[in-house]
Formats: structure tokens, C-alpha cells, sequence
């Protein structure tokens, strides 16, 4: 019997996860996009929620290699705010999701001893005329370090090429 993988993908990347993991696209659940965007003026969500053994992670995903960054919010606090919300969210999809996949995602990461958050971070290799001003990971990293310090005091901030080995998970694109 073939061990099937759990595969998403993300614009160009595609995020492999162990078979039977338990990885979903939040960002597409229905439960946030119908019934829980729309509260307090609007929410903003992670891309990938997934659990391991005794770890809930929150996935942001940016790939920056084709299209230049263009939002006016500081990329650390952005994710700082999806992973705010998300956590809401998920609190709400556990006791109130419409569709029992996604209510049944939310109560098994909620489960989780532990919660960690990774931005999975591409950037363009080398700097050009067109986008001089190449976004600096270890300055992304600093920054949403100290805004997520009392969910995670680890988080990170990780590229194909960087994963780390708590990451069970693999990424190509």
C-alpha cells in the first residue's frame, strides 16, 4: 500500500506534509472566508495551519522572487495580525464552523501543547535596478520575534533552503 502525502500548494510553492498530517489551507476555510472574516471590521488570516505530534503551527507563506512586496505595513506585523486573527479564528471555527472538517482541524490543533509560527519567506536571490530594496530576513525575524514573543518566543522565518529540522513538513517551488 502506498503511503499517500498531504500536498497544498501556495502560488508557486509546494508544501508536502507526512502522510495522514493533519495540514489545511486556512485561509480558505469556509468558516473564516463566510462567517468569520466579517467580524470586527474585517480579520486577516495565516495561509497554512498543520499539527504535529504535540505542536499546532501557523504558516504565512511570501514569495517575493517574481513580484516585488508593494503592501505599506511592515511584513513582521503583518504576520503579526494574520497570526492574532487566526488564533481568534480557529477559537471560533472549534465551537461554531458550519463544515465538520474544518471544525474537526480547529479542535485538534487546539488540542496541541504547543503553538509555533513560521513565515515561510522568499526572496529574490540577488538585488537588481528594478528592486533595490531586498527585504532582510533576519530584520523580519528580529521584529516579529519581539510582536509574537508570548505565543511563540521562537518563531521562523525560513526559506526552502533553511528549513529547520522541527519542520516536518517539505517545500518546493
Amino acid at each position: 500500500m502506498a503511503v499517500i502525502e498531504r500536498v497544498i500548494q501556495e502560488d508557486r510553492l509546494t508544501f508536502t506534509f507526512p502522510a495522514g498530517a493533519l495540514a489545511s489551507k486556512y485561509d480558505g476555510w469556509l468558516h473564516y472566508r463566510n462567517q468569520f472574516n466579517g467580524a470586527f471590521g474585517g480579520t486577516k488570516a495565516v495561509d497554512l495551519v498543520y499539527a504535529d505530534a504535540d505542536t499546532a503551527w501557523l504558516i504565512e507563506v511570501k514569495d517575493y522572487r517574481v513580484n516585488p512586496r508593494t503592501k505599506p505595513i511592515d511584513l513582521a506585523d503583518e504576520v503579526a495580525l494574520k497570526v492574532r486573527d487566526t488564533l481568534v479564528g480557529l477559537i471560533s471555527a472549534r465551537l461554531h464552523a458550519n463544515d465538520a472538517d474544518e471544525k474537526r482541524v480547529a479542535k485538534e490543533l487546539m488540542r496541541r501543547t504547543r503553538l509555533r509560527v513560521a513565515l515561510h519567506l522568499e526572496t529574490p536571490h540577488s538585488r537588481s535596478r528594478l528592486r533595490p530594496s531586498a527585504i532582510e530576513p533576519d530584520k523580519v525575524f528580529q521584529k516579529l520575534k519581539q510582536l509574537i514573543r508570548s505565543i511563540d518566543p521562537h518563531p521562523c522565518v525560513v526559506d526552502q533552503h533553511s528549513m529547520s529540522p522541527a519542520m516536518n513538513w517539505a517545500v518546493q517551488g
